[in-house]
């Protein structure tokens, strides 16, 4: 045991923490150190500096966050950026002060502008205005990234920053209100069908076009940016402009994402564009060419994805009713 580097994932309940705690358990040289919310308060500076001073960890996965769809993020901005701003700087300074030499953050892909040319490279970053339905959150995730920077120039540390394309997966936010669009679309493809319902309405127009990742795919590259030598990593990066984009460089309409959920959720009905509704960002696809450099591609088609994510969802639905 004392030879096992010690492996804290923050958020391991999360979507995505999990999915990396899945990627992670099975190495033997690792030993994982998880905290669940009611024993942690991330939130709580003092607790997550006592946190870090006690578990003499030797790695860090920052998985941890407050997050949701359009609606969540119109309706509880405060919420957002407080709590993943406090979230984040907590366990990167802690973790700097305990010693901790490796970290990684998880951002996200709404860090670019709302116009940001297509397909996004990581030196569109901080070149335009954000999306306004979701600009506290991406101030947030913003300063991730710039915190794990600061302390690399000021400490030499590595702490290392990834930003996801928009993921789905096991352990998803099935919330009818607060998800984001598919599982949004898949419970209510889902309902519809067992009601009967003759169409299911979309938000949207159906014509903003998004990049899919599978939360499988986002861990398992999150490991191997992780793994990265400093030498092979710092030669694909800058010092300040040091995140990894992460995602499959391909994206589909919104409406072609409807149809393919209703093909695999066997909903015969009608689908119903309401463009009323707002749309977000007219289009998010990711360049990936920076982590395909580094010897990285994905591997779960946006189909084979939703057909596993369903079956998930049917073995779970109980969980999260309401």
């Amino acid at each position: 045991m004392a030879d096992k580097k010690r492996v804290f994932v923050a958020g391991h309940h999360g979507m995505v923490g999990s999915a990396i705690v899945r990627q992670l358990q099975n190495d033997p040289s690792i030993e994982l150190v998880l905290c669940a919310r009611a024993e942690l308060d991330l939130v709580n500076q003092q607790a997550v500096g006592e946190f870090f001073a006690r578990e003499a960890i030797d790695q860090v996965y920052l998985a941890a966050a407050k997050v949701g769809g359009i609606v969540a993020n119109n309706t509880y901005p405060a919420d957002f950026i407080y709590e993943n701003l406090m979230i984040e700087a907590n366990i990167i300074h802690a973790a700097h002060s305990a010693g901790v030499q490796q970290l990684l953050f998880l951002g996200s892909s709404c860090i670019y502008p709302k116009f940001a040319e297509q397909p996004m490279a990581e030196g569109a970053l901080l070149t335009g205005v954000l999306e306004p339905t979701n600009e506290p959150y991406a101030i947030a995730k913003i300063a991730g990234i710039k915190l794990c920077e600061s302390y690399n120039r000021q400490y030499g540390r590595d702490y290392r920053s990834v930003m996801p394309t928009n993921l789905y997966g096991e352990n998803d936010n099935f919330h009818p209100e607060n998800s984001h669009v598919i599982p949004a679309l898949m419970r209510r493809f889902h309902e519809a069908k067992l009601a009967g319902d003759a169409e299911v309405v979309v938000w949207g127009s159906g014509n903003p076009m998004r990049e899919f990742l599978h939360v499988d795919d986002m861990a398992a590259a999150s490991v191997h940016v992780m793994n990265l030598s400093g030498e092979v990593y710092q030669s694909c990066t800058e010092p300040m402009l040091s995140h990894i984009n992460v995602g499959t460089g391909e994206d589909c309409t919104i409406r072609e994402l409807a149809e393919t959920m209703a093909r695999v959720v066997g909903f015969e009905g009608e689908i119903v564009f309401d463009s009323s509704k707002p749309d977000g960002t007219p289009r998010k696809l990711m360049d990936v060419s920076r982590l395909a450099d580094l010897g990285w591609r994905y591997s779960i088609s946006l189909e084979q994805g939703l057909k596993s994510t369903y079956a998930w969802f049917l073995e779970n639905q109980d969980s999260f009713r309401g």
